[in-house]
């Protein structure tokens, strides 16, 4: 498979990493951050989604 990824009209490589390990156990993505850092990783879910469907 090509590194590349390719529409009728766009060529795309996207690479993305993410860890979170926070120092304590308790509660700290809380509030606006917390809901921001939710939809961020139901986006990227999605657009993980839409991109195997585009494949197959």
């Amino acid at each position: 498979m090509s590194r590349f990824r390719k529409l009728s009209h766009v060529l795309w490589h996207c690479e993305y990493h993410i860890v979170w390990v926070p120092k304590y156990r308790y509660r700290v993505l809380k509030d606006r951050v917390g809901f921001d850092a939710e939809m961020i990783r139901k986006y990227v879910k999605f657009q993980e989604k839409i991109e195997k469907d585009l494949e197959s």
